[in-house]
């Protein structure tokens, strides 16, 4: 089950997972991350959690989400730049990552900036909450050697 939702997130969770000195490959690590939370086993049968499930991991502070919306155009997500955190750049790139029910994967990608207040869109129109399965949210170094732990996005219409 966890290992097939590695595979439905594409090469995100390879860039979400970055730190490993030990040669350890991004799946194993995504895997250690979720096998523990991630699996809902109070009913019948087992399911992911995607509130629990994280999609990246790493040394970067975690972003700050301040809110997410759905539109007809899309979904918009607002954070806290943070700026003033350590190993915080305004050169930071965000990365918005949401999943559809029948299995599209939304990536949207922008810098972090230097206002106190970001916003990100995934341009996507005619979606609804209805249409999604989950939605995130983490930041990558400019480099890409280095993430944060991934935010689950709670949406509203």
């Amino acid at each position: 089950m966890l290992a097939e939702e590695y595979v439905t997130f594409g090469g995100v969770t390879d860039q979400g997972f970055p730190e490993n000195p030990k040669g350890i490959s991004p799946y194993n690590l995504f895997m250690a991350t979720n096998l523990s939370g991630a699996i809902d086993k109070s009913g019948a049968e087992s399911v992911i959690d995607y509130s629990k499930l994280n999609i990246a991991d790493g040394s970067l502070p975690p972003v700050v989400v301040a809110g997410g919306s759905v539109d007809a155009a899309g979904i918009t997500i607002s954070y806290q730049t943070n700026l003033l955190i350590p190993k915080v750049s305004e050169t930071d790139e965000v990365v918005a990552v949401a999943k559809t029910a029948i299995g599209e994967l939304l990536v949207t990608k922008q810098v972090r900036g230097a206002n106190p207040v970001g916003t990100i869109v995934i341009a996507y129109p005619g979606i609804n909450l209805r249409t999604l399965k989950c939605c995130y949210l983490f930041v990558r170094s400019a480099d890409g050697n280095k993430a944060s732990k991934s935010v689950y996005v709670s949406l509203i219409p």
